[in-house]
């Protein structure tokens, strides 16, 4: 036990914080009960492709060698999947295909919502929440508008969090929903 002490500090315990933080994060009862996230397999998985999205979008201004933080969470985030995938009884053979597809979603949302974060249309991120998390049912047109509100409200919180507050492990991003405000926050 003490020999741990002595070890050369990797930075995994670190990766390994800051995933976490984001799975909790993305567990937050109000997606699922106020938001009308689906509360499925699909669902979670949404959920926390947001929030590794946010933590992503955050370090993109970041030098090369900080966004590396990023590349080790998203390293983080394939053992997870994959573990999960074999969990539920995926075969050995069917866990890249899987795996394929799952990088291919995470960085499709990451293109979607960060090019509606940047497009001039304002509706645009309301859009991709929509079509990415409600599969583009418009019954969830004011969740999404609130879910998209909560993406925005934490994009601001997190360009003010310095660097090294996420290379400590640390994810602080606000509460899903808004603190000044009993109802969902719709635009």
């Amino acid at each position: 036990m003490i020999l741990r002490f002595f070890r050369r500090n990797d930075g995994r315990e670190t990766i390994q914080r800051l995933y976490g933080a984001i799975v909790a994060q993305s567990r937050d009862t109000v997606f699922y009960t106020e938001y009308g996230v689906p509360d499925t397999i699909a669902g979670r998985f949404e959920m926390i492709l947001l929030h590794a999205f946010l933590l992503f979008h955050r370090l993109k201004g970041e030098s090369e060698e900080r966004r590396e933080l990023g590349q080790r969470v998203f390293d983080a985030f394939c053992v997870d999947m994959d573990a999960n995938l074999r969990e539920m009884g995926v075969g050995d053979l069917t866990v890249p295909k899987k795996m394929k597809k799952v990088a291919e979603a995470f960085y499709g949302r990451v293109a979607a919502y960060d090019g509606a974060l940047d497009a001039a249309e304002p509706g645009a991120l309301h859009e991709a929440v929509l079509r990415n998390v409600y599969d583009s049912d418009e019954a969830f047109t004011a969740q999404a508008a609130g879910l998209a509100a909560f993406i925005r409200r934490a994009v601001a919180a997190l360009a003010g969090v310095p660097f090294d507050t996420f290379a400590a492990g640390e994810f602080p991003i606000p509460p899903a929903r808004d603190p000044h405000s009993k109802e969902l926050v719709t635009p």
